[in-house]
Parts: structure tokens; sequence; C-alpha cells
């Protein structure tokens, strides 16, 4: 039987995100940006469209995600609704969104009215379960971020892998409990060895998200800008290119330059025309005119 085309798809929902453990369906995760991503991931078929705070990066020019704001997110988030209308869409709360209960319920509610989100995910899991809880319990979908954190990076010295001995693995065990305790209905393991990631799933009941953590996961995540090429600055170890934009546009500007340099382009194609004899009426009173 073939794979339903993603026109014929219906939006994935809370319970196919949950029971894609239970079925053992890979669910593919993918962070967009903007409108003509999110309106790629749609066109191919991605279950859940990400605004994640990695666009302060790769589309602002930040070196990290703390500067992210809530208005920015809100903002992309707007832009991706409407690029996958039907398309599952978590936000991802900013940098300091979420450190108090009230701060993070106002927040994840601008996500849900003003971004049109399905569901939030704020990082963080043993010493956070209190915000989690709460968000659940005001009946918001909430996933969360463990492993790898880039809120707390600088807490970690950079970007390093997490989980490497075995108490530094059981933290992150307890952490993924937490989140499932908490109501968490999914969480995402970033730079986690994946055997550790492996185990720890296998631990728990809630779907697991795989970004530098292995096979293992229930699901994976990568930034479209990085699969596809468009973000160069840098490649993480865990990002496969599946194509490269970023020199495919070079390559067509390039082009344009010449042909525009060379007065190749615009040629007659790609101008529009006029009605001769108005040409000529317009000819004579400019003529007129100059005559004045």
């Amino acid at each position: 039987m073939n794979a339903p085309t993603p026109a014929d798809r219906k939006k994935r929902t809370i319970t196919d995100i949950r029971d894609s453990k239970r079925t053992g369906e890979k669910m593919v995760y993918t962070s967009v940006p903007d409108y003509t991503s999110a309106r790629w991931a749609e066109a191919a078929g991605v279950d859940v469209a990400v605004v994640g705070d990695s666009l302060a990066m790769v589309a602002h020019g930040h070196t990290s995600t703390v500067p992210a704001t809530m208005d920015m997110m809100v903002m992309h988030a707007q832009a991706v609704r409407r690029g996958a209308p039907n398309t599952f869409t978590l936000g991802c709360m900013p940098y300091q969104s979420y450190h108090t209960v009230e701060r993070a319920l106002a927040n994840a509610t601008r996500f849900m009215q003003d971004g049109g989100c399905d569901a939030v995910k704020p990082q963080g899991g043993k010493s956070q379960a209190h915000i989690l809880k709460a968000l659940v319990d005001a009946g918001i979908p909430t996933a969360s971020h463990i492993g790898l954190t880039p809120h707390t990076i600088a807490m970690f010295g950079g970007f390093r892998i997490q989980g490497r001995s075995a108490d530094a693995a059981m933290k992150i065990l307890e952490d993924a409990l937490a989140i499932q305790d908490a109501g968490g209905f999914m969480l995402e393991f970033e730079a986690v060895p994946a055997k550790i990631a492996k185990v720890i799933s296998e631990q728990l009941e809630i779907p697991t998200i795989g970004i530098g953590a292995g096979a293992g996961c229930d699901g994976q995540i990568l930034l479209s800008y990085d699969l596809l090429g468009v973000f160069t600055d840098f490649k993480p170890k865990f990002t496969k290119r599946y194509a490269n934009l970023t020199e495919v546009a070079v390559q067509g500007l390039k082009v344009y330059i010449d042909e525009v340099k060379s007065g190749r382009f615009p040629d007659d194609d790609h101008s529009y025309g006029v009605d001769e004899r108005e040409y000529e009426v317009f000819l004579s009173r400019v003529e007129k005119r100059r005559q004045l």
C-alpha cells in the first residue's frame, strides 16, 4: 500500500504523536523558520513543523539562540502556520520565556493564540517539571528538550555532548522521566550518545525525538536550513545534507549578474509590451514637451 500524499494526509494530532511510540512509526520533525520552508515541509509530507528558536541563528544571524524573543518567535510562527496550514506545528519557547509559571503560561498562550501553534516546547527536565505540569494542567500540549539544551549553553562551556558518563546519563534519564510524569507528550534529546538515548527511550511511554542522538529514538528532527544546505556558517556532526541550496542559489545569482551586466537580461520574453499606436502618440507628446 502506498503512503498517502501530503494532499491526502490529515494534519497530525497529539494522539498520533503519542501513538507513534506504540505503533513504531518514525515521526519526522523539521525546524522551519519561515513561510517558504514551511510550504516545502508540508509539500514533502513532514509530520511536525517546528518553529525553533534556532531561527535566531539561521534567519537573523546571531551566534546563539539566546537573542530570540517571544515577539520574534510569534512572528515566525505565524509565517509557518500560513505556509503549512495542514501540518502540526510545535513552537519552541525562547530563552527566559518560561522561567516562572506565570511567564510560561502567558508566553505559551501567545504561541497558541497568536502564533497558531498546536503545542509548545520549553527546555529542561526535572528542574522544570513544575513549569511543564502547569502548562499541561492549563490545557496546553507541552513537550520538552533535554541533553544539550541551548538555553543553558553557557553552563556547559559550549556545544558539548551530554550523557557520556554514567552519572550524566542517569541525570538525563531522571529528566526524561520527570517530563513524562509532568504530562509531556514528547521529548527531544540533543547531542546524547546513541546508546544512551536508545536505553532511555526504551524506559519511557512517551515518544522521543532525536537530534544528534542516534537511531534509537522514536523520531528525528533536523533544521530544514541545515539539511537543505541553506545555512552554511557551520555544519553540526549530526546534520546530513540532502541538498545544497546555497550552492544552487549563488550560481543562479552569478548568472543573473552576468546577464544584467552584459545586457542579456531583461530580454523581450521578460519585458512588457505596449500598443505601437499608443507608443507613437507617447513619443510625439514627449517630443512636443521637449520643445517647449
